[in-house]
């Protein structure tokens, strides 16, 4: 299972400071629940995590690979952040199908279970305009894990869900950790928190 590490990761937007010499290990087989207000850096965070923005300053290390050099992206990895393009116009079925073409590794039965798991067996084969809110956040958490990755990284995983829901995938996560994954999840909610082994703060910036 992989490892990441920031080395004092600095990324300034313009002339806007919005992570701030972030140093901090990420193990295997733990949850760590990130808190802060709006505009603290969270979502930068996992953006940065995942390799969707480059460091102005510093180094994010994947398993003693240096992110954007050794490699462009961790090469196993679930992702749930703002603005995911879902297909409209394809069932949730066929939006994982698009996804599985990319990196070949997981089977229609890995697919269907995804979907099973999450809770969207009755609208699988529904187009994806017709889901509500709730329904659109299941199939995003569905895209996360049907490969079964070795990094999750969830922005605000149970919005739009009900209670009932939001334990439901509370418990998806507390069982991907006993698989082994690594999860850094960010939530306004403090039931999603309190799963947490690690609870990190941010603010303006910095991870506390």
């Amino acid at each position: 299972m992989e490892s990441v590490e920031l080395r004092h990761v600095t990324k300034k937007i313009r002339s806007r400071l919005v992570l701030d010499d972030i140093t901090y290990q990420f193990e295997p087989g733990t949850i760590y629940g990130v808190v802060g207000p709006n505009g603290s850096g969270k979502t930068m965070l996992l953006r940065m995590l995942a390799g969707l923005i480059h460091p102005s300053e510093g180094e994010v290390m994947i398993n003693g690979r240096l992110l954007h050099k050794d490699i462009s992206f961790p090469g196993n990895m679930g992702l749930i952040i703002e603005h995911i393009s879902l297909l409209p116009y394809l069932t949730g079925r066929d939006n994982l199908r698009a996804l599985a073409r990319i990196r070949k590794v997981a089977s229609e039965k890995d697919i269907e279970d995804a979907l099973l798991r999450v809770g969207l067996e009755k609208v699988m084969d529904s187009k994806v305009k017709t889901y509500s809110l709730g329904m659109k956040q299941r199939l995003n958490l569905a895209q996360a894990l049907f490969e079964r990755p070795e990094l999750l990284f969830l922005d605000e995983p149970t919005n739009a869900l009900d209670e009932r829901g939001s334990e439901s995938i509370r418990n998806i996560l507390l069982e991907e950790k006993k698989r082994g994954a690594m999860i850094v999840l960010t939530s306004h909610h403090m039931d999603d928190i309190q799963i947490a082994d690690v609870q990190l703060k941010m603010a303006e910036g910095r991870l506390y």
